[in-house]
């Protein structure tokens, strides 16, 4: 009997991410050792920061029992003014760089966002503590078989998958105008252009073409992790569901600028998740009622009568989505509020960016949970992640067991 194969798909959302790191800690360090054998991921399916999340799994792929410690010590070693940087900027810089933004003759193309909060050293990090040559080292060992990235491309919106596979070439693909696929050797580039957030992040250029963050058409990767032949696939979601609908309180008066832009982000990055397993979930409950009716022979049949318009075969496809159990702007919010409290002695700048940080522009806007790159936040979501883990525990042990 062949074995199935597991595909970890990781979802996006900024500085949320650190909760997947989380759940890799679980799965590498709290389950027994025996069972943790039987945990790994042949397929790699990743978009924005989920993009850096599965680049950094099929680098470390190797080294397995060091990956969970290894990607929590990569977030909590951020800090906010080192991601933003202002070091090095004064009261004179920040006011020169405002001026000039007013100013058409200086900047002809127009002034951006990240002129004034610029992650360079999120992007080194992402260089640097990635060591990218070591993805096609642990495809050419059989350590796993696939890993992709989705970006969107910035010319006509679409959303392009660069993939590295262990076989040469690209697998049949889908017949989505809106998407395609792109074989390549991975590197920064590529998940710097996933996790690009469009107006605050610079974008990427890849070759030719300029790229923005995947999440703005793919946001949860599923498609991908099953082109590339995943059997089950474990989906890390960074969006809170509650049990019950809450309905949050009407606005009284004409809602402000910060909201609006926060809402805005949010609905960009909620995923089309729901959507995508009510589909999967269908084609199972097709797979398995044509067995029931007429065996495999049944299965067989319909994949010859429809090969020639999916590309992929109907196959039943057993699926483990994880959530946060807590609304993940509720756990930011204290940590941007102590900022605005904050008494400092450091220069102008970083006070205004903790100033900034503990704004509405951030807290109530819900931004802050997307760019607060930062150590002791990145701390909860991590142990949140991994309480997450903890209490699905079972349903993982189950998931993960031998065929």
């Amino acid at each position: 009997m062949t074995r199935a194969k597991i595909g970890l798909v990781c979802s996006g959302g900024g500085a949320r991410g650190a909760w997947e790191a989380g759940i890799i800690r679980y799965l590498r360090e709290e389950l027994t050792p025996d069972v943790r054998r039987h945990v790994r991921f042949d397929i790699l399916s990743g978009t924005s920061v989920g993009a850096m999340t599965a680049c950094y799994l099929a680098a470390t792929m190797d080294a397995p029992d060091d990956q969970g410690r290894g990607l929590a010590s990569l977030w909590t070693s951020l800090s906010l003014e080192e991601v933003f940087k202002v070091a090095g900027e004064s009261a004179w810089s920040v006011g020169r760089k405002m001026w000039q933004a007013t100013r058409n003759d200086e900047k002809p193309d127009g002034w951006r966002l990240y002129d004034f909060l610029h992650p360079e050293p999120l992007e080194a990090m992402v260089h640097q503590r990635i060591a990218w040559p070591r993805i096609a080292a642990n495809l050419a060992r059989g350590l796993f078989d696939a890993v992709s990235v989705s970006a969107t491309r910035i010319r006509d919106g679409r959303t392009e998958v660069f993939l590295q596979r262990r076989e040469p070439g690209l697998p049949e693909w889908s017949r989505d105008p809106w998407t395609v696929a792109t074989d390549v050797v991975l590197g920064p580039e590529h998940a710097l252009a996933s996790a690009a957030i469009p107006l605050l992040f610079r974008s990427v250029k890849v070759g030719d073409e300029y790229y923005c963050d995947g999440f703005v058409r793919q946001n949860t990767p599923v498609s991908p992790a099953l082109r590339l032949g995943a059997d089950r696939l474990l989906i890390l979601s960074l969006r809170h569901k509650p049990r019950v609908a809450v309905d949050p309180p009407r606005l009284t008066s004409l809602p402000s600028t910060p909201q609006v832009i926060g809402k805005v982000l949010n609905a960009l990055m909620l995923d089309r998740l729901d959507h995508d397993l009510d589909r999967l979930r269908r084609v199972n409950a097709l797979v398995e009622k044509g067995r029931q009716l007429g065996g495999e022979l049944f299965v067989e049949q319909l994949n010859a009568a429809m090969a020639s318009t999916r590309g992929v075969p109907y196959r039943f496809i057993r699926e483990l989505v994880v959530r946060p159990s807590r609304d993940l702007t509720d756990i930011a919010r204290p940590h941007l509020e102590s900022r605005a409290n904050r008494e400092s002695t450091e220069a102008l700048p970083t006070r205004l960016l903790h100033r900034l940080a503990g704004s509405q522009l951030f807290s109530q806007a819900e931004l802050g949970s997307y760019l607060l790159f930062d150590g002791p936040y990145a701390r909860d979501l991590i142990e949140l992640g991994m309480s997450d883990a903890h209490a699905r525990r079972e349903q993982l042990l189950e998931f993960f067991a031998p065929d």
